[in-house]
């Protein structure tokens, strides 16, 4: 009797992955995050699961409001507490993971400063205004008593690659730059022509190494991951399908760094090859289930809560936000909408 059920249930999941999706919508910022996704449409991963698999960028917080209210993705990377603010003002998602621990450094041409107490007067490059490195950097500076609007000239710009161009083209001597635009930096001002006009730049701060210096605790924050949206959240075949292709996806990454590299280069001008591999050996990528990672979550939520609660919207998420368990369906509705669904991040 028992094998026979287990040859129906075998069966039945058979005829269940015959009904393949006719689309899915794998969403990001061509960042770290992002990459397994490329990786996974690139290689076919998930051809079993739908006719049709793409993976379509998010250049901004706008475009990133346009995919998760407009149901214009199936699974969305994006930075944690932008997942927390849109989940407690009643966004239908679920954050499934976080692969993303460390891609944020403090670049300058001056080698001899090593805290964020030496840019004190500086201007800084800074991008994404109120975003992950804006957020980072002034929780670690007032951690220290420094305002970071005070005692920083800070110049905001759109977006890391911005940043990143000011910094080679010598506008600023120092910028908060996210994988891969610092490797990028680097590259491009140890080649000709561009070496003419830069001086060597130098990695001043780990921003990672001074969260857990000032902080206490392991070097590393759990800044982006990847959440599921609107009715996918109740597949859990395709959530528990997704999670294993995204962790095979960022193993392949770390372990051919260069290939991975020329492939998302393919997708973006201003990155290289050798940049993007660099960043891959740089930065702190780990993939870790929702589940797991909910204890150092709510250690940052809880820190970015004290500091200004909209950042998260308003308050820690409960237990939904958090995933579902491997293998197990979970169509639970999302908390009731609190203002205006927007990510403040």
């Amino acid at each position: 009797m028992r094998a026979l059920v287990l040859l129906i249930l075998a069966l039945g999941l058979g005829c269940a992955w015959a009904q393949k999706l006719p689309r899915l919508v794998l969403a990001g910022p061509y960042a770290a995050v992002s990459y397994p996704l490329i990786h996974m449409v690139d290689s076919g991963a998930l051809a079993d699961v739908a006719e049709q698999v793409e993976f379509v960028a998010w250049k901004d917080p706008d475009q990133l409001r346009v995919f998760v209210l407009q149901g214009g993705a199936d699974f969305v990377a994006l930075p944690t507490n932008v997942a927390a603010n849109l989940y407690n003002r009643g966004v239908p998602l679920k954050l499934l993971n976080v692969s993303t621990w460390g891609v944020l450094w403090l670049l300058s041409r001056d080698a001899g400063r090593t805290r964020l107490a030496d840019f004190r007067g500086e201007e800084i490059a800074m991008p994404f205004r109120a975003d992950m490195p804006d957020i980072v950097f002034s929780l670690l500076a007032r951690a220290q008593g420094l305002d970071p609007r005070r005692d920083f000239r800070l110049r905001y710009v759109a977006s890391p690659l911005d940043a990143m161009q000011l910094l080679v083209m010598r506008r600023v001597d120092h910028a908060l730059l996210a994988e891969p635009a610092a490797s990028m930096a680097l590259r491009k001002t140890r080649s000709f022509p561009v070496r003419l006009l830069a001086p060597q730049l130098h990695r001043s701060v780990d921003l990672q190494q001074e969260w857990g210096r000032v902080f206490g605790g392991a070097p590393r924050i759990p800044q982006a991951g990847v959440a599921v949206l609107g009715r996918a959240r109740a597949d859990a075949r395709l959530i528990e399908r997704f999670q294993a292709a995204y962790a095979d996806s960022l193993r392949w990454c770390q372990a051919q760094a260069a290939e991975c590299g020329r492939l998302v280069a393919r997708r973006v001008e201003l990155l290289s090859p050798e940049a993007v591999a660099d960043s891959i050996t740089v930065s702190r990528l780990h993939f870790v289930t929702a589940a797991e990672a909910r204890p150092e979550l709510e250690a940052f939520f809880a820190r970015l809560h004290a500091a200004q609660p909209a950042l998260v919207g308003g308050r820690l998420p409960d237990a939904g936000f958090y995933g579902a368990a491997a293998g197990t369906a979970d169509a639970a509705p999302p908390p009731a909408p609190r203002g205006d669904p927007r990510p403040r991040s």
